[in-house]
């Protein structure tokens, strides 16, 4: 297992090695441990840091959501910059999971759950959601995976993607918009999906969840 393929398996099979890398989150300069069989073992990745440098503060409070957490860069932002809101992490790569909750555990940030994702209560909703998806699982798995987790949203909620340009961000786009749309009359709600920003060849997407008139 390689540490480009490995961060999408839920069970590395190589012995892991930890190692503490020196980061900026939520403007602070912070030691955070990773290992090998994950995304990114090296430091904050360039789709996550072109989402970080885009996104509005965090409300105050609230249920957020990091979909595909990793090590734990966006959840552990959230919970840093918002101490009175409850971040839920999903990552279905163990590792990856345990060391997030050891960051979170070592960083004093006792705000975030860390869970697989058929952990979590399926009822759960959410006001915000942060998320750089694992766009090389394949087209399929993605698309199930954004199903799953971008109807959760609360009335006024937003969801903020990161997608690389060269690998589907502006067919992805309309894909959301209408895979929402689909589901609107049963969620009682309706969405739009928006272009926020471009940063350095990746497109960030902002979705929104209006309440219907």
């Amino acid at each position: 297992m390689n540490e480009t393929s490995g961060h999408y398996f839920r069970s590395p099979s190589d012995q892991e090695r930890r190692r503490t890398i020196t980061v900026t989150l939520a403007g602070r300069s912070v030691e955070v441990l990773t290992a090998n069989g994950i995304f990114s073992p090296e430091g904050v990745d360039k789709g996550t840091a072109a989402l970080l440098s885009a996104v509005p503060a965090p409300p105050e409070q609230g249920e957020f959501l990091d979909i595909g957490c990793g090590w734990g860069p966006l959840a552990l932002t959230l919970g840093m910059m918002s101490p009175n809101a409850q971040v839920t992490a999903v990552e279905v790569n163990e590792r990856a999971a345990q060391l997030c909750r050891d960051n979170a555990e070592a960083l004093g940030v006792p705000n975030i759950a860390v869970s697989s994702p058929e952990d979590v209560d399926p009822l759960r909703s959410y006001d915000l959601i942060w998320s750089n998806p694992p766009i090389r699982i394949g087209k399929k798995a993605l698309h199930e995976l954004l199903e799953l987790w971008l109807p959760r949203l609360n009335d006024h909620g937003e969801a903020w993607l990161v997608v690389q340009k060269n690998l589907g961000a502006d067919s992805l786009m309309p894909w959301i918009q209408t895979m929402l749309n689909d589901q609107a009359h049963i969620l009682e709600s309706r969405f739009t999906v928006e272009r926020a920003d471009t940063i350095k060849g990746f497109r960030i997407l902002r979705v929104i969840r209006h309440p219907r008139a």
